[in-house]
């Protein structure tokens, strides 16, 4: 993590998902929230959620994460919505990358259907 996103709420956060988050920031991603799952859900341990304000801009966020983490050797085991661009999932199995269209964000409020999991904001 960078002096611009600092720990403010998981001190054990992965590397990994403190880099997808400045990756999704770098392409201009609002609301970058990643949340602790451990303890809460068996499916994943963290969730990372950024949006961006068209089709568009949510596949370039999530291209980025993608393409910049396999230079780093990490790969995704399962992308889904690429192409439709409203709602795009990156499952790294242990955290799982959500890019949503503000609309796809508002209607599935991931973050308050976990609302009891600890947060922490990028900016």
């Amino acid at each position: 993590m960078t002096e611009e996103t600092p720990a403010t709420g998981i001190s054990d956060l992965p590397r990994e998902v403190g880099r997808a988050a400045e990756l999704a920031l770098d392409r201009k991603a609002e609301g970058v929230l990643a949340l602790d799952l451990r303890g809460i859900s068996s499916a994943t341990d963290f969730f990372l959620l950024a949006t961006g304000n068209s089709d568009i801009q949510v596949k370039a966020i999530a291209d980025r994460i993608i393409d910049e983490l396999k230079k780093e050797g990490v790969r995704p085991n399962h992308v889904e919505g690429l192409q439709g661009g409203r709602w795009v999932l990156v499952d790294y199995v242990d955290w799982v990358v959500h890019v949503f269209h503000p609309e796809a964000r508002d209607f599935y409020q991931l973050e308050h259907l976990w609302g009891d999991a600890p947060t922490q904001e990028f900016e």
